[in-house]
């Protein structure tokens, strides 16, 4: 069973996107757009509702306490870990989705995106690292893994270490950056999900998936 109670969930409904706090979302909150149990199913439609910050809709998990207050943590404090198993079940037209972060607080742009881009032709999609060497800088792409079919499992994971290197794993092959100390004092959280990055079509568009396993760590130095 994957653990709900460091969560909060975005669904693409309402204006801006709703959220739902961690004590319903541990109570069995169910809908369209989430279910969970032994595995958790994410669903967002190009047609849904956004934040007040993005143009694109998502169904997707945000870190938090288990009171609901939201988690933020600087990297130098731990280890800061995020672990998922998971299969993308549907793909937008743009061929992509987001599928885990490390965000900043009150800030512009995310640390880090890990995101699955489709090829429809070849009906297999890559893993891509996209990061920001500091914050405000434009991102940097990284393929971390190739050749993934629709409802396929595979595995990735994410490292931020005390000492502000990055690693991204998936699949048999792991990468890895050192990071501006210009990140040292942002607040950051994880994020999960599906964020589809597409906003046009059919109601029946967008990107599903389905979490095997999902976990947060922030191993203390």
């Amino acid at each position: 069973m994957i653990d709900l109670a460091i969560w909060n969930l975005t669904i693409p409904v309402g204006t801006p996107s709703k959220v739902i706090d961690t004590p319903r979302l541990v109570g069995g909150y169910s809908d369209r757009y989430f279910r969970s149990g032994n595995t958790l199913f994410f669903w967002s439609p190009v047609t849904g509702s956004t934040t007040s910050k993005s143009e694109f809709p998502r169904s997707e998990l945000r870190e938090t306490f288990n009171d609901g207050r939201l988690r933020n943590w600087t990297y130098p404090e731990a280890d800061n870990a995020l672990k998922a198993t998971l299969a993308i079940n549907q793909m937008p037209s743009s061929g992509r989705v987001i599928i885990g972060q490390i965000h900043i607080y009150q800030g512009k742009g995310p640390l880090l995106k890990v995101e699955y881009l489709y090829d429809a032709g070849k009906k297999r999609g890559d893993v891509v690292a996209k990061y920001r060497q500091k914050p405000g800088s434009d991102d940097i792409a990284v393929t971390i893994a190739k050749d993934i079919a629709l409802d396929e499992r595979f595995s990735y994971s994410v490292n931020l270490s005390s000492a502000g290197y990055l690693k991204v794993s998936a699949e048999n092959y792991s990468w890895g950056q050192q990071l501006s100390s210009s990140w040292k004092n942002k607040k950051l959280y994880f994020k999960a999900g599906v964020y589809t990055q597409d906003n046009t079509g059919y109601n029946d568009e967008g990107a599903k998936a389905t979490f095997y396993k999902l976990d947060v760590g922030h191993q203390k130095k």
